[in-house]
């Protein structure tokens, strides 16, 4: 106590990394003291040997200061430090209540920002794609054949596997469905048009391509942008070689071969599904099924399949690719990226799909 008031008297090291929970263990001894924070309006800092304003800060904060607060200091420089601290001590705004309707607005004006900035950038990479493929054309010794067979194999071969068995059970699915659908009319026999026509058209590549979006988009986001995080792609560029042409290409050029023979593969399979179904459920044997099959299904049907084959292995390859490049900075960001290359190569494909359909009902194919 002086002159009636009481003092508060600190000292030693008030700096940000020496106070935490010093408030705290300050609090209880003004308050076993009989000095609460309200009361308490002055201090004694002359004591203090080393100060910064998180140190100022606390000891205002502990003695219920603002800018009546009496600070006695050893030196103008601790004075000065109190002075900035006070001078910036204000009180937290209100919490703002956000209008929900505004948020949802904001969000979808934010998206829609995201979603034309993406489509830019990938419009102008798949462009430097295309430079990279006619410069290497007018010089054929630039395309690297061997990475070229190296992620065919990746991308096909090691594909075969889980592309039969999924279009071997949905060819199966579509069989069993059309049977019990088209039994209440007497027409199950056109279970083997509804067969061949969906895989061959819409489920067969469809299905391939969500596959290799899975499987190898994501990998090619995963890789490339593992070598943007050790800085693998940097080092290529200061030496003088374009992770386009060494990167990018092989990895497009194989999906795009693959791709039809992927869904080429997709097919038989499903119609092989379908076959089985059918031995079982409409004792059909295995030449009946594929002699109407010949008879009735018109080779524009495959025909339509195969052509959507190539365009998704492109589109698929190009943004794994570009958000593979896209990577900065750590491991999380390889694991968000990829996780978008699937998904925005997903939606690109059904669209694709979906435009592919209009386009063969105006052309009667």
């Amino acid at each position: 106590m002086r002159s009636g008031k009481p003092v508060v008297e600190v000292g030693g090291t008030w700096t940000i990394f020496s106070v935490r929970g010093i408030r705290e263990k300050a609090e209880k001894a003004l308050q076993a003291a009989g000095a609460g924070k309200a009361t308490t309006r002055s201090v004694d800092a002359r004591a203090v040997e080393r100060l910064d304003t998180a140190g100022a800060l606390e000891i205002l904060a502990l003695v219920g200061g603002g800018p009546d607060a009496e600070v006695m200091t050893k030196d103008q420089a601790q004075a000065d430090v109190f002075d900035v601290v006070r001078k910036n001590m204000c009180v937290a705004p209100p919490e703002r209540r956000v209008n929900w309707f505004a948020h949802w607005l904001e969000e979808i004006g934010r998206n829609s920002l995201h979603f034309y900035t993406q489509a830019v950038n990938l419009c102008a990479f798949f462009g430097e794609i295309l430079v990279v493929f006619v410069e290497a054309c007018l010089q054929p010794k630039r395309f690297r054949i061997n990475a070229v067979i190296q992620q065919m194999y990746e991308v096909w071969i090691r594909a075969l596997v889980i592309v039969g068995i999924l279009c071997f059970l949905i060819g199966v699915v579509i069989a069993y469905q059309g049977v019990e659908q088209l039994r209440q009319f007497g027409a199950e026999t056109f279970t083997v048009e509804a067969v061949a026509i969906g895989m061959f058209r819409e489920l067969g590549v469809l299905l391939t391509a969500i596959i290799v979006a899975g499987r190898s988009g994501s990998a090619f986001t995963a890789q490339i942008g593992t070598m943007q995080v050790n800085q693998e792609v940097d080092a290529m560029r200061t030496i003088g070689l374009n992770p386009i042409e060494w990167l990018v290409l092989p990895r497009i050029t194989a999906l795009v071969f693959a791709m039809p023979l992927l869904a080429f593969w997709g097919d038989m399979t499903g119609l092989l599904g379908g076959a089985v179904a059918c031995t079982i459920y409409l004792d059909f044997t295995f030449v009946q099924f594929f002699d109407r099959l010949r008879d009735t299904v018109g080779v524009w049907h495959f025909y339509t399949g195969m052509i959507k084959a190539p365009v998704f292995g492109i589109v698929i390859a190009t943004i794994g690719c570009f958000e593979g490049l896209q990577v900065r900075g750590s491991a999380e960001s390889v694991g968000q990226l990829t996780t978008k290359s699937v998904v925005e190569s997903i939606f690109c494909v059904i669209v694709l799909d979906a435009i592919f359909s209009i386009i063969f009902l105006l052309a009667g194919v």
